[in-house]
């Protein structure tokens, strides 16, 4: 994949529309961490757990202090607390609710955010680099990566993993109630045609530029990051004058309360936050969850290292610690969203941790899904969203 080179300026949140991707909505499940990991693996052992140290930055213990910027509710807290009970540093976690804000931020700090760890998505990631936000890694504070599977590493956005490494990755697709919806969906083309007319009126959207511009370029197997004028007229003109006025409610957190409480019908939602719908809700066998073809999307979120990070060893030891089996494990349970570790899916499925084909793809899947690039349409993109938005029935 090529990465499109913009000016991060048009990022910003004066000069775009809010969350061009996700925020995720995220709870605890049921553990299976001492199956994927056994006993404690701490950051200061190798991968394979013989518990010889990992090689340390000059300076001598870590900094007493960890500040984390991230999305909301995405870190265990017995990865956090383990962390600090372990390796000393006492971990703050700030929220932001879109890369533009964290970026934004980070541009306005010029390295004095206080900042250490950051979580873009990686579609964000060689903008950053290009403009100085980001630290490059000291691999050998990160011994622990070799846990993670390879099918996550070098990733186009970091081909090396220089900057960065997978935290999660989701997918999107939609839920529908099958008491109202008694046919089969298995597209997007399925999806917009309840909307209009068994869910009409009943239809969220995710309140989200990428998804609800993508959703269209999928239903119809095309190139969601196209540049040509034509397509994203059609696009406009499909999901403005046909779709937005069936459309109910923009909602990127379903499972928090329209899968539960049965407000809507038919939902566009991440993998995750779909699951923990089913999850929450008191009836999940009336909810049909659809991974839809022909194509959909994937999206990776990473940990990454501020520029000026003010304790950079602590921040490689907090990353390094998230990546042993035991704590990629927790946060796995904990998020309901693949984190990347190796031969996960057995020891989650051996523990009966729920809807795992929720978090898990086979290859025939992962085959449909594609990511988002940044290019020069983004502008017109950001248009058409608030079209939609404006012209919609919430």
């Amino acid at each position: 994949m090529t990465q499109s080179r913009i000016p991060l300026r048009i990022l910003a949140p004066e000069a775009a529309a809010p969350a061009i991707v996700r925020e995720l909505s995220r709870r605890r499940f049921l553990s299976f961490a001492a199956l994927a990991g056994g006993t404690a693996v701490l950051a200061a052992c190798t991968p394979g757990g013989s518990g010889s140290p990992a090689p340390q930055a000059t300076g001598g213990d870590l900094e007493g202090s960890l500040s984390v910027y991230t999305w909301g509710e995405y870190d265990s807290p017995d990865v956090v607390e383990g962390f600090t009970d372990e390796l000393g540093p006492k971990v703050t976690l700030d929220s932001y609710s879109s890369n533009e804000e964290l970026i934004a931020k980070l541009v306005a700090a010029k390295g004095t955010s206080g900042y250490d760890i950051v979580v873009p998505t990686g579609v964000f990631i060689p903008q950053m680099i290009e403009n100085g936000l980001l630290t490059k890694f000291n691999k050998e504070l990160l011994p622990n990566m070799s846990n993670m599977d390879p099918a996550f590493l070098g990733r186009a956005w970091d081909p090396g993993n220089d900057y960065s490494v997978c935290k999660a990755w989701g997918t999107t697709g939609y839920v529908y109630d099958k008491t109202v919806i008694t046919r089969e969906l298995t597209t997007w083309s399925d999806f917009f045609d309840a909307a209009q007319n068994e869910a009409s009126g009943k239809t969220a959207m995710s309140d989200d530029p990428a998804g609800i511009i993508g959703s269209y370029f999928w239903a119809n197997d095309l190139d969601w990051n196209t540049e040509d004028p034509d397509e994203l007229e059609a696009c406009r003109a499909f999901l403005v004058e046909q779709i937005a006025p069936h459309i109910s409610a923009f909602d990127s957190y379903p499972g928090t309360n329209a899968i539960p409480q049965g407000t809507q019908v038919l939902m566009q939602a991440w993998n995750g936050d779909a699951r923990l719908g089913l999850m929450e809700s008191s009836e999940p066998e009336r909810w049909q969850w659809v991974l839809p073809g022909p194509v959909t999307e994937l999206w990776m979120d990473n940990w990454a290292i501020a520029h000026g990070a003010p304790h950079p060893e602590a921040a490689h030891a907090f990353i390094n610690y998230s990546m042993t089996p035991e704590n990629l494990a927790l946060n796995l349970d904990y998020i309901g969203y693949n984190v990347g570790g190796k031969d996960m899916q057995a020891a989650a499925e051996e523990s009966g941790l729920a809807y795992t084909d929720m978090i898990f793809f086979n290859p025939e899947q992962l085959e449909t899904m594609h990511e988002q690039e940044l290019n020069d349409s983004q502008t017109t993109r950001v248009e058409i969203y608030n079209e939609v938005k404006a012209a919609a029935g919430a």
